[in-house]
């Protein structure tokens, strides 16, 4: 008898396993294909001319469900904090803008970069906007891999006053995350600051005004009696 297949399986096995269920299936013959197949998610098959091929099998198709289902899970619980982050913004006085494509130059390099919330002060004076980007985390995962990028946390800094990692509770210690970043920790009533950002003055560039002139910001539905 074999033994049973122990190996953990990770996000990258559930990566393989897509991969494998979208094309031909020809094996790679490195690790993760190995435990995969050790673990029956995936099985080999053989063509009439000899050739070797490799198939998900249907505990790999059932893999590949629960999958889709916690990633989805965990996209609807983002997607949820980033419009409580918007809102919040507004209810300060600021217009706030989500999922925005910007162009920032934090070094020799220009980049684009998605801030999930980004805003502004509701002001008719330029010195005064105080632009505001916050990037929602609500995965301990995504928060380690995303700290690893500094030039991408470099050119949030680069377009905004003040930079905020908003997390949610539970995932993070305020002193994990870096210094020039404020954090903000989220429950299911509040959002609370739980360190301030560094201030910086900064000016908006003329491109990063065309992009909020042409972009729709948050609108939040009001309950009838604000409408009122």
């Amino acid at each position: 008898m074999l033994p049973v297949n122990t190996t953990p399986l990770t996000r990258s096995h559930d990566r393989r396993l897509r991969q494998m269920y979208r094309s031909a299936g020809w094996p790679c013959q490195d690790t993760v294909e190995i435990e995969l197949l050790a673990a029956g998610l995936l099985e080999r098959r053989v063509e009439p001319s000899g050739k070797e091929y490799l198939r998900v099998t249907d505990a790999g198709i059932a893999r590949l469900a629960q999958a889709l289902d916690r990633n989805r899970a965990v996209f609807d619980a983002h997607e949820a904090l980033v419009q409580r982050v918007a809102e919040q913004m507004q209810a300060a006085g600021r217009i706030a803008w989500r999922g925005l494509t910007l162009l920032a130059k934090p070094g020799e390099d220009w980049l684009h970069l998605r801030p999930d919330v980004y805003s502004i002060r509701n002001t008719t004076v330029e010195d005064y906007v105080e632009p505001l980007v916050h990037e929602i985390k609500v995965r301990r995962a995504d928060l380690l891999s995303d700290l690893k990028k500094p030039d991408k946390r470099a050119g949030y800094i680069a377009l905004s006053s003040e930079c905020y990692y908003v997390l949610q509770e539970g995932i993070a210690r305020p002193e994990e995350i870096p210094p020039e970043c404020g954090v903000m920790i989220a429950s299911d009533q509040r959002i609370d600051v739980a360190r301030l950002a560094p201030k910086r003055p900064m000016r908006l560039g003329f491109g990063t005004w065309m992009t909020l002139a042409k972009a729709a910001p948050v609108r939040t539905v009001l309950e009838p009696e604000q409408r009122l």
